[in-house]
């Protein structure tokens, strides 16, 4: 493989292309100028609002789905690649992009806004490649800055990564692609410390199809001298639609079979414009709900090629669609019955379609089986499920299919979902994501009334909820949320 090339100065890239305008060295941390995306992490750690819904209502109507949350995150990192200005389209108005947004400007991105969904970001230098630890256990984003910043400035400290409470997910895959490729890293409690003098290609195989890790691979590599090969690559989606990006702003990557992409470094990368496709788990997430409550909705702006394996299970356990031009509508065509599943790595069924799908399932005649196997720790919020009146029981074995990499580790990975159950309205608390909307179907499909708080968590990645349910008939409004207790002061010894 190419060895490490020369201390770039700061004129020159540490891969070695001439810049076409000067970076500076990291310095103190200075406030965003005026007009530029600020960090909004003090309003996104608390509710704004709760949700309150009737249930009993079918959904009837028509919704536009919005650019996936977890392909416009990782754009947007790949626009510190360059210093000239890209334009991403598609891009939804959600806690999450702001974030992100409030990074990029901490490191010296210009940030406009061009209309509701498309935006403009420009990073001629980079102001300061060490980003707060405020951001530390925020989402793992942070930890995707570590190539472009290499490559921009030659080092970088990024926090340690968070996100939704589902299990463990280490980042020991990207560090060691990282290490391979040239990088030294020093890992502290909160943050990472990164510099190299130039990153090289080498030939990386990850234990897991991480999307993570090939993100972060991807990222560091289309700069790097010489060529590096990713072997149990992850293939998703939103991965393919990254590649693009990159393919649009001079990259040169290969996705070959076998899970294998093989990058070649460019010296350098423009300045380009890119729409982000669909988020296909939004899409599955209307579905569910759609055929849950005895509706119909029509997702506008749904590609059939995303939820391919959705699509199948829907159809098997009860639910129809239909693909058009404009999208894909999704309706109840005969009494839903039980059905076994795992999820697994693309093009398997997506772990992100799982919430929805059990509170689905409860309304299916029999017991359902689902396996989850690619995190340890996302069946915790079945228990609120259960208080509503829902047969859901937990295990540590692999059920209804092959033994996965949590097999005889203690962990319940596996569920099963007995049905159908008449759900009873309550209070709820959201733990993370993807369970929000779970939670916000199963108050839709229950008797009475539910109240839902940790609202904050379903904002971070779904545009407008609230919003696009009402159009489509759900009884559903907003309520103020209590506010934040002040802690208290620890009493002194002996005081």
């Amino acid at each position: 493989m190419p060895q490490t090339s020369q201390p770039a100065d700061r004129g020159e890239t540490p891969s070695g292309s001439a810049a076409t305008s000067p970076v500076v060295a990291p310095r103190a941390r200075q406030q965003p100028a005026a007009g530029t995306a600020r960090s909004p992490l003090p309003a996104s750690a608390i509710d704004r609002h709760h949700y309150r819904i009737i249930g009993g209502q079918p959904l009837v109507g028509s919704v536009e789905v919005s650019g996936a949350k977890n392909s416009v995150t990782k754009l947007l990192v790949a626009t510190l690649l360059t210093d000239e200005p890209c334009t991403l389209a598609r891009v939804p108005r959600i806690v999450e992009v702001d974030v992100v947004l409030g990074m990029l400007a901490e490191l010296g991105a210009q940030v406009e806004w061009l209309d509701d969904h498309r935006v403009r970001i420009a990073t001629p230098q980079i102001a300061d490649a060490s980003l707060s630890e405020t951001y530390s256990g925020v989402n793992r984003i942070p930890i995707l800055m570590m190539g472009p910043l290499l490559h921009r400035v030659g080092e970088a400290v990024v926090p340690l990564p968070g996100g939704c409470r589902i299990g463990k997910r280490p980042v020991d895959f990207h560090l060691a692609g990282l290490r391979a490729m040239g990088a030294e890293i020093v890992e502290q409690l909160r943050s990472v410390q990164v510099k190299t003098l130039g990153l090289h290609g080498a030939h990386v195989e990850l234990p897991f199809p991480s999307v993570g890790a090939t993100e972060n691979l991807l990222l560091a590599a289309v700069r790097a001298k010489g060529t590096t090969v990713i072997s149990n690559a992850a293939v998703e989606p939103e991965v393919i639609d990254l590649i693009l990006f990159l393919q649009r702003m001079g990259a040169l990557v290969d996705v070959e079979v076998d899970r294998t992409i093989v990058v070649q470094g460019v010296d350098r990368l423009h300045g380009a414009s890119h729409t982000a496709i669909p988020d296909r788990i939004e899409v599955a997430s209307f579905a569910a709900a759609a055929v849950a409550t005895n509706g119909r909705v029509d997702v506008r702006g749904a590609r059939q090629e995303d939820v391919v394996t959705f699509l199948n299970h829907l159809r098997r356990l009860g639910g129809e669609f239909e693909v058009t031009d404009g999208g894909i509508t999704f309706y109840r065509d005969r009494e839903l019955t039980a059905t076994h599943l795992q999820t697994d790595v693309h093009p398997g069924y997506m772990t992100d379609w799982q919430q929805p799908l059990v509170v689905l399932l409860t309304q299916a005649k029999g017991a359902s089986v689902i396996h989850e196997t690619i995190y340890e720790d996302r069946f915790g919020y079945t228990r609120q499920l259960n208080e509503m009146g829902a047969s859901i029981a937990l295990s540590t074995s692999c059920l209804g299919g092959k033994a996965c990499r949590f097999a005889a580790r203690d962990f319940e990975h596996s569920a099963v979902v007995t049905g159908p159950t008449p759900l009873v309205g309550c209070d709820l608390e959201i733990p993370d994501l993807r369970a929000g909307f779970a939670y916000v179907m199963a108050a839709l499909v229950a008797n009475g009334t539910s109240t839902i708080s940790g609202t904050r968590f379903l904002e971070r990645g779904y545009e407008d909820p609230v919003g696009k349910l009402r159009s489509i008939g759900a009884l559903i409004d907003t309520v103020p949320a209590a506010a934040p207790v002040p802690a208290q002061p620890a009493t002194p010894p002996g005081s």
